[in-house]
């Protein structure tokens, strides 16, 4: 169809679509989805090749967090049975990143619940670095601390952090409708305040909350405004005890349509398939990465993903290889290739840096900005799906399908002590 072949040459050439192009992706029919899926991938094997990046989650800090957001397990009078402690120490937190490393992972993503550090918060962080970077050769680390105060990037970028996660999640005309407690502007300042630091910029959205078409338009342009490296893509986790428990709103070719959509609006950065993507797309994940060229390995914040091995074996099986530590992410224009074989930065910034990152959970982060990640697997779950009594009609969302898995459920424990 020409809207597609339109989309991939403006891919080609890093063009930005119109915004009813972008719209008319989210409108294709079931008929058109694996056409429109094929065209993103044009795009993505121009930018990166077969390589899929790997990252992994050490959750710092869990649950108790002061904020409102209303996707969130640990939000402020969140209902939801989810382990909550405070600061990993570095020792523990290194201990967790060495078993993401060891399974592949490229890059650790280092996540805190709160509305955002102190200055002491971010010493303690800069300590966990060191400790993780000196176990760990060559790891790339990404921080997601929620809001940033003046002066805090450029510490933790001292400290040794090549990355800063903070979503947007949601248009800047809905966002009040998801969260009172902070703004929109407050966190497209964050994410400045980090790309300004030099911090490599990481920075997604949440679909399934309800929102429209034009909204998710709107929140995958400003991204592409903002010059985020890192776009994660999460689909929200209806978490029981939170606002939007009830909102299923996706099936697996809606998630496909909104990766591509986002693939052909940002050509060029890393598309990452964050939270949610074993509840929604289910069976068609390794479809999925024909689009996305980074995922987590394993579980999230405060619920199970499909088992670590499950993944490497999905990614060979669909033909695709997993980045290897020694190979820049980003393509060549939009990275600075360090000795060390980093990932890049925006022309200026000073650390090696991937366009990677804390990608969002969609159930949600403390901090706000909702990274997914893993930290391994310490007990087998029990298998999530549930059989259908029924063949779903066309389009019917069916959430019957997967009952959300919490993670660590049924222990005392901090899931990466």
């Amino acid at each position: 169809m020409d809207l597609l072949n339109t989309l991939v040459e403006k891919g080609l050439r890093r063009e930005l679509p119109t915004r009813e192009e972008a719209l008319a992706v989210l409108a294709t029919s079931d008929d058109e989805l694996l056409d429109v899926v094929a065209a993103a991938g044009k795009v993505r094997r121009q930018w990166f090749g077969r390589r899929v990046k790997l990252n992994y989650l050490v959750n710092l800090k869990s649950g108790l967090c002061p904020e409102d957001c209303s996707y969130c397990s640990q939000r402020l009078g969140s209902k939801a049975e989810i382990l909550k402690y405070t600061w990993l120490k570095p020792e523990e937190a290194s201990q967790a990143a060495a078993a993401g490393v060891a399974g592949g992972a490229k890059r650790v993503c280092l996540v805190a619940s709160g509305r955002g550090p102190t200055d002491r918060d971010v010493e303690r962080v800069g300590k966990t670095i060191a400790a993780i970077k000196e176990q760990n050769e060559g790891v790339e680390v990404c921080a997601c601390l929620g809001l940033l105060a003046d002066g805090q990037a450029e510490k933790l970028r001292d400290a040794g952090a090549d990355a800063y996660n903070h979503n947007l999640n949601t248009s800047e005309a809905t966002y009040g409708a998801i969260t009172k407690t902070h703004t929109y502007a407050d966190r497209v300042d964050t994410v400045q305040k980090a790309h300004a630091a030099g911090l490599s910029a990481c920075s997604g959205l949440i679909a399934g909350m309800g929102e429209s078409d034009e909204d998710l338009v709107d929140v995958v342009y400003s991204l592409r405004e903002l010059d985020s490296d890192s776009v994660p893509v999460n689909f929200l986790i209806p978490f029981e005890g939170t606002p939007l428990a009830k909102e299923w709103n996706l099936t697996p070719q809606r998630c496909l349509r909104i990766l591509a959509m986002v693939r052909f609006v940002c050509p060029d950065v890393e598309v990452r398939i964050a939270g949610g993507r074993e509840v929604h797309l289910r069976s068609m994940q390794p479809l999925a990465l024909n689009i996305a060229n980074s995922i987590f390995l394993g579980d999230y914040l405060t619920s199970e993903g499909q088992a670590g091995q499950a993944d490497l074996d999905m990614i060979a099986d669909a033909g695709f290889e997993v980045e290897g530590a020694g190979t820049t992410t980003l393509p060549a224009h939009r990275s600075e290739v360090t000795a060390g074989g980093g990932c890049g930065s925006h022309a200026g910034g000073g650390a090696s840096v991937c366009g990677s990152g804390g990608a969002a959970e969609a159930e949600g982060a403390g901090c706000g900005s909702a990274c997914g990640g893993c930290s391994g697997h310490a007990q087998e779950a029990p298998a999530p799906a549930q059989a259908a009594p029924a063949q779903a009609e066309a389009g019917e969302v069916r959430p019957d399908l997967v009952a959300v898995r919490r993670r660590g459920a049924g222990t005392d424990l901090a899931p990466n002590a």
